[in-house]
């Protein structure tokens, strides 16, 4: 399996690549990855040196996706490395809350430019070598691109429009055989959010909104990249699944008293 996976120095990004090396050496291949990160930083080596002592081949390549240029370098740079690619994971996304009428232009556009533009540019760039592999693409969305969230800014905008974005990507790509999907997390306990996380009454209070009553880890979402890349979803493009515990899904059971025939 040869992978190009963007925002891959910790949290989700990380796992993916950790899923994607583990079940590729447990089925006897040796994956190639090449993770990519806003800059050549400790933790983006760190999981680098881990994958490839484990046995798999491993590239780490620095690159900002607010750069409109660099989604076809890394692009490039995975091919060049891999002699190919199967599968291409956008995981870049940034995050700057705040409420839209208070908004400044330049968060607006900056979420924009990575969270849209740049894995339309990253799969615009990738088009060829996965219709030579007829491999797969993801997108990482999020759930709040399903449902609004008040204060989070551009971030559900922009994740809305991802989701539109994988869906039309897989229509127009299906006649190549290439299937786009996206998933979409919801509340995960990653280094980015451990802040939050580190507080026992938040943690409680989401845990009882969450119908499993539990806080999402990165291993979660990395099941369900690894399967929307394997063989075993080669039917499905155009998806975009919820990873969130049940709780988009769960708003009619807030409703206080329940159904009753009288």
């Amino acid at each position: 399996m040869r992978v190009l996976i963007t925002g891959a120095s910790r949290g989700i990004g990380a796992g993916i690549a950790r899923k994607l090396a583990e079940d590729a050496l447990k089925r006897g291949d040796t994956p190639s990855l090449v993770l990519t990160a806003s800059r050549q930083g400790e933790e983006l080596t760190a999981i680098v040196e881990e994958l490839q002592a484990r046995g798999a081949r491993a590239l780490a390549v620095a690159g900002d996706m607010a750069d409109p240029e660099t989604p076809a370098r890394l692009v490039e740079a995975a091919v060049d490395f891999c002699g190919g690619l199967d599968g291409v994971v956008s995981n870049v996304g940034v995050m700057a809350p705040g409420r839209l009428a208070e908004l400044e232009r330049a968060d607006w556009e900056r979420l924009h430019d990575i969270n849209v533009r740049g894995p339309w540019l990253l799969a615009k760039a990738a088009y060829p070598v996965l219709k030579a592999s007829r491999g797969s693409l993801v997108n990482i969305a999020s759930m709040v691109g399903v449902q609004p969230h008040p204060g989070s800014g551009a971030y559900s905008t922009s994740k809305a429009a991802l989701i539109m974005l994988t869906q039309q990507l897989a229509l127009e790509w299906a006649v190549d055989g290439i299937r786009v999907n996206s998933v979409s997390p919801g509340m995960i306990h990653t280094s980015a959010t451990d802040k939050l996380y580190q507080q026992p009454e938040v943690v409680e209070r989401r845990e009882q909104v969450i119908p499993l009553h539990q806080i999402g880890q990165p291993a979660h979402i990395a099941g369900v990249v690894a399967f929307l890349l394997g063989r075993e979803a080669a039917y499905m493009t155009g998806q975009n699944l919820l990873a969130d515990g049940g709780f988009a899904g769960a708003i009619m059971s807030h409703i206080p008293g329940l159904p009753s025939r009288d």
